[in-house]
């Protein structure tokens, strides 16, 4: 496990990482829907992850998910570059239920993010807009280039999950080992 803390006026933040895990969490940031997504992140991507987050929550949600997202990416930034042996390229496709969301993504030390999820209100008293400001912080921290699309779906607990899941997955699979890739880039770095 590796350890990162960041701590601002408006959170403060440990997080735990083992990129070869067994999908094992502790989760506890305050927001108990973030909570379950990032145990369904570990779960899926086989990373264990733990994560403690206290934040400004009494007034809103938006630092403390913006800001585990910028610390587990740049954690994972940290132990995956320079990125040597593995698939580095990835998609995958969750369905939960009536919904459907598909990842595509790019292990490439150059960060990028598509992002097209209808799922703006509330599920329960989470905040759905936050769900972009998390994959952005986490993706851009991170150095990835993902494509995160709603394939279809109506229910937006459906639908984030199926998102998380799908991130997870991809993840899980672009990290999968293969030596006979050596450096994953014709630039010979990433």
């Amino acid at each position: 496990m590796v350890t990162k803390t960041r701590k601002t006026k408006e959170t403060d933040i440990s997080v735990s990482l083992n990129l070869y895990g067994s999908g094992e969490s502790k989760i506890d940031t305050g927001v108990g829907f973030l909570d379950h997504m990032l145990e369904s992140f570990a779960k899926h991507s086989l990373i264990d992850l733990d994560v403690k987050c206290t934040g400004d929550t009494h007034i809103d949600d938006h630092h403390s998910v913006e800001d585990v997202g910028i610390v587990i990416g740049s954690l994972l930034s940290e132990v995956l570059y320079p990125a040597k042996g593995i698939e580095r390229f990835s998609n995958s496709s969750v369905v939960m239920d009536e919904a459907c969301v598909e990842c595509d993504l790019d292990l490439s030390n150059r960060p990028f993010l598509v992002y097209d999820l209808d799922v703006y209100g509330k599920v329960g008293n989470f905040d759905t807009e936050l769900v972009e400001e998390y994959f952005r912080a986490f993706i851009l921290n991170a150095s990835i280039s993902a494509h995160i699309i709603q394939k279809r779906g109506k229910n937006k607990h459906h639908i984030i999950e199926a998102a998380f899941k799908a991130v997870a997955v991809s993840i899980r699979r672009a990290i999968e080992k293969n030596d006979r890739i050596g450096i994953p880039s014709t630039k010979d770095m990433l």
